[in-house]
């Protein structure tokens, strides 16, 4: 019935003229925009880590880093800052070097990027902290996007930054990785060629933050007014603050300010992000806010010059240093647009990757079929590694950020497994360095859903069993229902760490569902906020072929 509907709905839309087609998502669970001329706080409530964003006339672009999860470094598109849209990735399949992708580099890869235009071509550079400097380039945000090219080797090179001077010189600054350079907290500047490819000069320390500014990294490179700008965070992640640097010459010597810190805010270390401006002439940043579970949302404050100082957030005291806004007037960007998030909900009516989804590696191509015709995903059963513990061991995961603090993900599936091999294994998975869902697997007495968690799954636990369901249909729906009332995890770095309980439920009609297992306390994984999705995994064993689990839909809802 779906796949009829699906083909009379894509007849007429296929009559339809291109503006027609286009619409906007609108999430049912986090929409920034207040539609009163107004925003709150985040603008994006998702683990879009290290924002960077730069402007293109009327037109806003930003990246994130994506660690270990591929697409990587997804592009997000808006018009005024606040309503935002997924249009694609700059690294579409695999991060080099290019070797099998059967283990996910949890935490590792792409760390803090930047997103430049320069003379008519987008840059994206970032750092991988056991490689270099990485960059890649395209004429269209949505790609194609070139190859990436290691611009400066180097183990522990984080944090990269291009800066286009007036003469025609190139420079990046970048930071150091303290657990691969064994040197951190400072912030270093080295030439390019023409090319943006290559360095062709030594990286110069040009500020050191260990008695001021201790972790200083993630520098933002600027110029404005004959001054040269480093934004750039300190303090570490879940506590720190914004410093700006500032020098007549390139290489320093750099005079510094804190311009945003939590101050009486309930915002805990407003930090790294990105100074964009506005056609009518306003000025803004972009930083995250780490809150453990979800990971880093995206936050959006007011910022103005004054005596070539940036000011972020509001300034109440007047001594230069703001504090983070939770509501506040939107942008003027010179026209209205309307409200758009980012995208959730999936029906697979396409035939390619919806821009929401990441693997947990480098993608095998083996893993899926986008059966848009018959609206559905195929995930075909893969075989884990040898070294299998759990399901942190997994690259074909197929996982979304979460996107709010309240909500509930289901998926409809279907579960073909062959009848040979036993241990075929689909489910729904609620994914960190701890995780939890409902798995159907097909064992010696026939299909069993199972609701499991995994405490400590990145030291290689096993999975422990809190319910078990004998199945006779192999349709199933699968329901997760995440909840946080705002409470806060006690924590001796600041106990910023919001507490988000997962339950678990399932229905063999679509209507009526029972719960299974027990409450699940949400964790990150490892530098990345906790992620829903799904799989399909098979035993280590060689076989020919094996079977299949059809995602028929994914829906993320309020109840």
């Amino acid at each position: 019935m779906k796949a009829r509907k699906t083909l009379m709905s894509l007849c007429l839309l296929l009559a339809l003229p291109l503006a027609a087609q286009q619409k906007n998502y609108v999430s049912e669970v986090w929409v920034a925009d207040q539609g009163n001329g107004k925003y709150k706080n985040p603008v994006l409530y998702a683990d879009y880590s290290d924002p960077d964003a730069c402007r293109v006339g009327d037109d806003y672009y930003m990246t994130s880093s994506s660690f270990n999860c591929l697409p990587g470094l997804q592009i997000l598109h808006s018009k005024d800052l606040v309503n935002w849209t997924i249009i694609g990735a700059a690294v579409p399949y695999a991060l080099p070097p290019i070797e099998t992708p059967e283990r996910p580099e949890h935490g590792n890869r792409v760390w803090a990027p930047s997103i430049r235009h320069h003379n008519g071509e987008f840059y994206i550079f970032w750092g991988d902290p056991d490689q270099g400097a990485f960059m890649v380039k395209a004429k269209d945000p949505k790609g194609p996007w070139t190859e990436p090219v290691l611009v400066k080797p180097g183990k522990g090179i984080i944090d990269t930054c291009p800066l286009w001077d007036d003469d025609g010189k190139v420079y990046m600054v970048h930071a150091y990785a303290g657990s691969r350079a064994e040197l951190k907290s400072v912030i270093t500047i080295c030439e390019l060629n023409a090319e943006a490819t290559k360095a062709i000069t030594p990286s110069r320390i040009i500020f050191d933050g260990h008695e001021a500014h201790q972790t200083c990294e993630g520098p933002k490179f600027y110029k404005r007014n004959g001054y040269y700008y480093i934004f750039h965070p300190a303090g570490g992640v879940p506590t720190g603050w914004q410093v700006v640097l500032r020098s007549k010459n390139v290489y320093g010597p750099y005079e510094w300010k804190t311009v945003l810190a939590q101050g009486n805010s309930p915002v805990n270390g407003p930090h790294q992000g990105a100074w964009v401006d506005t056609p009518t002439g306003e000025d803004w940043f972009f930083h995250f806010q780490d809150v453990g579970a979800y990971g880093r949302l995206v936050h959006l404050q007011p910022m103005k010059w004054v005596n070539d100082w940036p000011v972020i957030g509001i300034d109440k005291d007047g001594d230069g240093c703001g504090e983070p806004v939770m509501t506040y007037k939107k942008p003027n960007v010179g026209k209205t647009y309307p409200i758009c998030t980012p995208q959730e909900s999936d029906e697979f009516d396409g035939y390619t990757l919806s821009p929401q989804w990441q693997w947990h590696a480098n993608i095998n191509e083996k893993w899926a079929y986008y059966a848009g015709d018959q609206s559905i995903v195929r995930l075909y059963s893969y075989p884990v590694v040898k070294e299998y513990k759990n399901l942190f061991d997994v690259a074909n995961l197929l996982l979304q950020k979460a996107p709010a603090p309240n909500f509930t993900a289901t998926m409809k599936l279907t579960f073909k497994p062959t009848e040979k091999y036993k241990g075929e294994r689909t489910g729904l998975v609620v994914m960190g360095m701890d995780y939890a869902g409902l798995i159907l697997e097909n064992t010696d007495k026939g299909l069993v859903l199972s609701q499991v968690s995994c405490p400590k799954a990145d030291k290689g636990t096993p999975e422990e069993v809190n319910g078990t369901v004998d199945l006779t249909d192999n349709t199933i729906y699968l329901k997760v229902k995440f909840t946080s009332d705002g409470k806060k995890i006690s924590k001796s770095e600041g106990g910023h760490d919001l507490l988000v309980m997962c339950n678990f439920s399932y229905s063999l009609d679509g209507k009526k569902y029972q719960p299974l297992g027990k409450s699940f306390q949400a964790k990150e994984g490892k530098w990345i906020g906790v992620k829903v999705g799904t799989f399909c995994t098979r035993p280590a064993i060689t076989t020919n072929d094996g079977g299949w689990a059809d995602v028929d839909w994914f829906r993320i809802t309020k109840k």
